[in-house]
């Protein structure tokens, strides 16, 4: 923990990153106590207003404010980032344990089955599941869970199998551990840094993928307010209503680049090896 409070500490752009995502969280926590209006409110004496002291923002085709929209949009990017990234993680975890304890015949079987997942575009697999399913934002979290865990499997498979032969597991094998106790409570712990890194990625990645789906009409439907749907919807006025893709596209630009930078200081922090490359 010391060496993660340092890490932000002697990285500006990390830590500015840590703060400005705190206040996305909190933002999508409690929207609807600081959205000055409600986001699905259609007003026609309001269309498509420049940014102003009404609307910091401005307003969009419909007259809705679209400073509370991006507010309410950050619910639907922080809850997909992140639970999304619950179910990868998961899989992935389950998978690279396995193969990396067990290795020999279920390390093969298992690795295989990474590599025929891996063999399909990630992005275009999922355009394809979201395209079949029903639109809802419980099928796009699922389906990005269930398409991106692969990487997480084979950064565990390779922890576990260095970790296997050490010390303490030999110990708790000797003192009659069973496997799984051995895997999820003795060498899993020890595996959190590229966990955390992967996760931290991960969640960038995921909300990228949920702006792209929305962006394409795929997934969040309207008028559920998301940032790719703002982006969407505005690139019509792009030409007379610079905000409406402007201040969206900043937003994934700043959330999705302020997870890769946390990311990448969680891994100087926490992964040596990684430390002493550079």
């Amino acid at each position: 923990m010391k060496e993660l409070v340092n890490a932000f500490k002697n990285n500006k752009l990390a830590s500015i990153s840590l703060i400005f995502i705190l206040i996305v969280i909190l933002a999508a926590i409690f929207a609807p106590y600081i959205a000055p209006y409600n986001p699905d409110k259609i007003n026609v004496n309001s269309i498509l207003l420049p940014p102003s002291f009404a609307h910091p923002l401005g307003t969009d085709q419909l007259g809705r404010d679209v400073l509370s929209r991006l507010i309410y949009g950050s619910r639907i990017s922080i809850e997909v980032g992140f639970i999304a990234v619950s179910i990868s993680l998961f899989i992935g975890i389950i998978v690279g344990s396995y193969a990396g304890y067990y290795g020999g015949i279920i390390d093969s079987i298992l690795m295989r089955f990474v590599d025929i997942m891996l063999t399909f575009p990630s992005f275009f697999l999922i355009l394809a599941i979201s395209a079949i399913l029903k639109p809802s934002i419980i099928n796009i979290m699922i389906i990005i869970g269930l398409t991106s865990w692969m990487g997480v499997a084979r950064i565990i498979r390779a922890e576990f199998t260095q970790n296997k032969e050490k010390d303490y597991v030999l110990a708790a094998k000797a003192s009659g551990a069973s496997a799984p106790y051995i895997m999820f409570f003795e060498i899993l712990p020890n595996t959190i840094a590229p966990i955390l890194v992967s996760a931290t990625l991960g969640i960038a990645m995921a909300i990228l993928i949920q702006a792209s789906l929305a962006f394409l009409g795929i997934g969040i439907m309207p008028p559920t307010p998301s940032w790719g749907g703002m982006l969407s919807g505005g690139k019509t006025y792009i030409m007379v209503a610079w905000w409406l893709t402007l201040f969206p596209g900043i937003a994934i630009l700043l959330t999705v680049l302020g997870f890769n930078l946390i990311g990448e200081a969680v891994r100087d922090a926490l992964d040596p090896r990684y430390s002493g490359e550079k």
